[in-house]
């Protein structure tokens, strides 16, 4: 069993930054996927980022394509997602999520451990 919890969150700024964490426990990360999802009010969970087991596969939504840059230490058992050049559309609940394997899908349902969410809200 995973567990994941997210920090990070908060207020800022159009065109400010944020770094989110993403710390798991429990079994072995380094054989995971982890990925980042979205959800505003009224909206469906979407892809966001996720991130291979070695690092070495990354996949972006294209909303957030050469703003947003994901990164895991192993060592550290986290995941991190950089938000630069933050937008006020990017304001949503954010969430890490794991499954096992290699393939980073961008489908909320092959995603099979959540965390609780951290809360992003950009003012314009």
């Amino acid at each position: 069993q995973v567990q994941l919890v997210e920090s990070g969150g908060g207020l800022v700024q159009a065109g400010g930054s944020l770094r989110l964490s993403c710390v798991a426990s429990g079994r072995t990360f380094s054989t995971i996927t982890l990925g980042w999802f979205r959800q505003a009010p009224g909206k469906e969970r979407e892809f966001v980022s996720g991130i291979s087991w070695t690092g070495g596969a990354t996949a972006y939504a294209d909303s957030v394509k050469g703003r947003f840059a994901i990164s895991r230490d192993n060592a550290k058992n986290t995941v991190y997602l950089q938000m630069n050049s933050l937008k006020p559309e990017d304001t949503a609940a954010y969430y890490c999520a794991a499954r096992s394997g290699t393939a980073v899908p961008r489908t909320t349902g092959l995603y099979d451990k959540w965390g609780q969410g951290t809360q992003v809200t950009v003012s314009s």
